[in-house]
């Protein structure tokens, strides 16, 4: 792994701040800082530093993506609604140059049917989706694979 790639972003889209507490049937019972500090330790063993943001707002979700972008972060994201119709942050993860995997905690294609379409996946290197917190792990050890000198 390149060190320029040694800092990860993940980032986490509108409602996640609710996570233990909204549809806990779908999405758990721990909240989004449990998730994530358990996934700063996960990154910490890939050799990651994770850094971890949220935000209701898609303003601040491009922003966090353009500072990544610039940095040469790669970028793990949970667009959350946002994944249906916001071409804003598709348009910010097409400007990213290094790997983005989009993430969700449930399957999409599973549930309601407007929820089946991501405007992001075609730009990202690929997506994980379906398997609880465990996503945002199989993201980290996907990462540490794509940025791993070829043997």
């Amino acid at each position: 792994m390149n060190d320029e790639h040694r800092t990860v972003l993940i980032l986490n889209g509108p409602n996640l701040n609710r996570l233990g507490t909204r549809e806990p049937d779908i999405y758990g019972h721990d909240s989004l800082d449990d998730i994530m500090a358990k996934n700063i330790v996960v990154g910490s063993t890939l050799g990651f530093d994770v850094v971890t943001r949220q935000s209701n707002s898609e303003s601040d979700l491009v922003t966090w993506i353009h500072e990544a972008t610039d940095a040469n972060w790669p970028i793990i994201i949970n667009p959350a609604a946002f994944t249906h119709y916001s071409y804003a942050l598709r348009d910010a993860l097409a400007a990213h140059p290094g790997p983005v995997i989009e993430v969700h905690l449930s399957n999409p294609a599973a549930r309601e049917e407007f929820r089946a379409h991501s405007v992001v996946s075609a730009v990202v290197s690929g997506t994980i989706a379906g398997f609880g917190h465990d996503s945002y792990r199989l993201a980290l050890q996907a990462l540490s694979t794509l940025l791993s000198p070829p043997t």
